[in-house]
């Protein structure tokens, strides 16, 4: 065994320097996270494993993560994306330009929450003020379908790609419709007490977590409908992020003046952070391998950053007014915020604790909701008909 390991060791590295010193991969150092999505080994291997993460950047290419197992005769299937703060590559570009906008003719009122199907490149746009559901085809630039039957108000929205099929929440009525994804005819209505709103969909266990009423998070079977059971909240649940390695499930409740720590496996809350600095605390976005959560205040307009593990503030700072999403890019470090005020943010994270503005795009009255898809390479902005400008997505492309 042991010469076994050590020879891996040797053969391992002498590969690593070969490719490193041909300019072939150059190594990134201070990796903070790594996302392992299939990985074979169990916690009965780990006594006969050693395992190291490296991000290799290849030359001239976006970075990409592999995994570097020594002594493991066998590979290991891995899916692997990425988060290494304390980058500071030069050659990441922290701009979002505007590439196209694509109009929504006759929808007015309060656009809310966006979906997307990845590998369709289709955009879902729940238009509350509308009552309809657009669904967006992304290569052609323009709108494909309207679902206008068996809404009330919607806003939260998710699609299973699994199963290709489309959970839209709805406020007037507390209900959720499933929709067929490629027919959009109504499948199944689960009803709620009230106000359903966020949606998040967990591929890990095949459940889906919609906030709803005046307090609750519902899981449901996301292939049955069932409904399995709740996590009692102490007010209406706002945006709230899932853990995709750990059971956490992080939740902002406004009207509580806090964010609400569960276990997503037992249902039960574990933690409340009270919030005595800000108030409104809409939108929320995770950096799990930093164990950073950083929540969007309304009252005054800012970012808190929150230690995942204690809850502890370890950094703030301001943020254009009447922010509805936030999201993170762990692939060039930054984070986009949405201000209803017409404003764009972009945030550098030097490292876990510190953070800059690097821009501010100007954008429209009103344009608070938005979707940013990594795989994609694009963040996707709601703008609401106001002042005579027809309602539209804006789409922004990073690093352009």
């Amino acid at each position: 065994m042991v010469v076994t390991y050590v020879t891996g060791v040797l053969v391992t590295l002498l590969i690593l320097s070969s490719l490193i010193s041909n300019g072939i991969f150059t190594t990134k150092i201070n990796i903070r996270s790594i996302i392992i999505q299939y990985a074979y080994a169990s916690d009965r291997h780990t006594d006969e494993l050693s395992i190291k993460d490296i991000i290799l950047n290849k030359t001239g290419y976006s970075t990409t993560t592999e995994r570097v197992i020594f002594g493991v005769p066998n590979p290991y299937p891995l899916s692997a994306a990425l988060s290494s703060t304390g980058a500071n590559s030069s050659t990441v570009n922290s701009s979002l330009s505007l590439v196209q906008s694509i109009p929504l003719p006759n929808v007015t009122g309060r656009i809310d929450h966006l979906g997307v199907d990845k590998k369709g490149e289709r955009l879902f746009v729940a238009e509350l003020g509308n009552n309809s559901v657009d669904i967006i085809d992304l290569r052609g630039g323009k709108r494909i379908s309207s679902i206008t039957t068996g809404l009330n108000e919607p806003q939260g929205i998710a699609f299973v790609p699994e199963l290709n099929r489309l959970f839209v929440a709805n406020r007037g009525d507390g209900s959720v419709n499933i929709f067929d994804g490629k027919t959009f005819a109504l499948l199944q209505t689960i009803k709620l007490n009230g106000d359903a709103d966020n949606i998040r969909y967990d591929s890990n266990n095949g459940l889906a977590y919609i906030g709803y009423g005046n307090g609750g998070l519902a899981v449901i079977n996301a292939s049955s409908g069932e409904k399995l059971g709740n996590i009692q909240l102490p007010g209406h649940p706002e945006s709230f992020q899932l853990e995709k390695f750990g059971n956490k499930v992080f939740v902002n409740v406004p009207d509580d003046d806090s964010i609400i720590v569960a276990d997503k496996k037992n249902l039960k809350v574990t933690s409340n952070w009270t919030l005595t600095s800000a108030k409104e605390n809409f939108p929320m976005a995770l950096d799990e391998g930093n164990h950073r959560l950083f929540v969007g205040f309304r009252d005054p307009a800012k970012v808190i950053v929150y230690d995942t593990d204690s809850g502890r503030e370890v950094s703030t700072f301001n943020t254009a007014k009447d922010v509805d999403d936030i999201f993170y890019d762990a692939a060039n470090n930054q984070i986009y915020i949405s201000g209803g005020e017409g404003a764009v943010d972009i945030f550098k994270q030097r490292d876990a604790d510190h953070y800059d503005l690097v821009n501010r795009i100007q954008s429209a009255q009103g344009a608070r909701t938005s979707l940013f898809v990594p795989e994609l390479n694009q963040l996707y902005l709601a703008v609401p008909e106001h002042g005579g400008q027809e309602a539209q997505i804006q789409i922004y492309e990073v690093g352009r």
